[in-house]
């Protein structure tokens, strides 16, 4: 399993902040860009993210409803995957069509309420799935248990897609997300808000490898 910084903001000087913080131990983070209506929080402009230098690959997670809209506007080289919601209102197939013929991988994220029975046959043509193990909203949303049963229905279902979790990962439920066979977990507010976000990205690495050694 791997840990992906995820940079969340809702406005340009924080965003920027948080990414050139990222850039001193990471080289791939998720970017969550938020609607204002699919979720209640308002991200940066989404252009900006066009101008913006970075050493960093990244992925973006659209909490949007409308995907097409925000990605008619995104263009940057750093960008390699893009992730939008299976609930956001638009045709899966054509989303997903769309973004491979702009070379991108196509993740589908879920929401906590969402059941695996509504996706399954969407998952089918996405790279990857992501589920939200927190309402989508902003950092430090209350973590959401009863998804993990989810995840490990979809592990079993989906032998071999990537999938991941975003949301409430902490040192103390690490394993949780480990046992249940995730690829991947994007962790925000717990290595952005608090602290120094080099050495809180460490101590998730080295408490991930110690659970990786003993199991």
């Amino acid at each position: 399993m791997k840990i992906i910084p995820a940079v969340l903001a809702e406005n340009l000087d924080d965003f920027i902040m948080r990414l050139r913080q990222a850039e001193l131990f990471a080289d791939y983070v998720q970017i969550d860009l938020m609607d204002g209506i699919f979720v209640p929080s308002l991200s940066f402009p989404r252009d900006k993210l066009n101008n913006i230098e970075t050493s960093l690959s990244f992925e973006i997670h659209l909490m949007v409803k409308h995907p097409f809209a925000y990605m008619s506007r995104i263009f940057n080289p750093r960008l390699k995957k893009v992730i939008f919601h299976f609930e956001s209102d638009v045709k899966h197939l054509d989303f997903i069509e769309q973004m491979k013929k702009r070379g991108l991988d196509v993740g589908m994220a879920v929401k906590p309420e969402t059941e695996v029975e509504a996706f399954k046959e969407a998952a089918q043509n996405v790279h990857s799935l992501m589920f939200l193990t927190v309402d989508p909203c902003c950092y430090g949303s209350p973590f959401k248990p009863e998804v993990m049963e989810k995840i490990r229905k979809a592990r079993q279902m989906f032998k071999e897609k990537i999938l991941s979790a975003d949301g409430g990962v902490s040192m103390e439920n690490l394993n949780m997300f480990l046992e249940a066979g995730l690829d991947f977990v994007c962790v925000g507010s717990r290595i952005f808000l608090k602290g120094d976000p080099k050495e809180n990205y460490r101590m998730f690495i080295k408490k991930l490898s110690e659970m990786e050694v003993s199991k």
